[in-house]
């Protein structure tokens, strides 16, 4: 049986983005997110009602603006809050704990695109995961690349591009993000 791209995708597949089926799935967010970002903020309620079923997120907060292309594909924690201009390429998916903090910008990729300009051009990439932790706060316009995960109560600094795992309690930033130091666990 030949898969779809779709199905592709959700294997962790090369597969075309320039598919009818992607192309739906795609169009469904576009409306979610439309409705969202021009939401009056009293109104939205931490987040606009479409946005929220479709990522079946009931006590996440995000705030206008914001992006993803399919949002099936987001889960998100209980009390995680996203600051304006997230952006959450969720082409694979994207799992981001309880209690998380994300800054403006902070931006999560999924895809990688093809090397060959050929294959590029005709649309073919391939998606890999990004999972972070519970507690986690990224820092404003950080960047996590595809196939990250992010432990448990870790730091990454503002305007970091994250291109490997970060261990929990870890504090990482710069380009590329590396561990500035171990961040202590104090109760108060």
């Amino acid at each position: 049986m030949v898969k779809s791209e779709r199905e592709k995708m959700a294997a962790g597949e090369w597969y075309s983005c320039l598919d009818p089926e992607l192309d739906a799935l795609r169009k469904v967010a576009q409306s979610a997110v439309h409705e969202h970002n021009l939401m009056h903020p009293g109104a939205r309620d931490g987040m606009g009602p479409s946005l929220r079923e479709l990522l079946n997120a009931p006590t996440a907060i995000i705030e206008a603006p914001f992006y993803c292309p399919y949002g099936f594909n987001i889960a998100l924690g209980d009390d995680t809050f996203l600051n304006a201009g997230c952006t959450i390429l969720d082409s694979a998916p994207v799992t981001i704990g309880d209690q998380c903090q994300l800054g403006p910008n902070v931006q999560i990729y999924c895809a990688e695109h093809h090397q060959d300009p050929d294959k590029r051009t005709a649309g073919l990439e391939i998606a890999l995961p990004v999972t972070i932790g519970n507690q986690v706060w990224i820092g404003g316009a950080a960047v996590i690349l595809p196939g990250v995960t992010i432990g448990d109560r870790a730091i990454v600094g503002a305007g970091s591009v994250v291109t490997k795992n970060v261990a929990a309690n870890t504090i990482v930033a710069g380009n590329p993000a590396k561990p500035i130091h171990r961040s202590r666990t104090t109760k108060s």
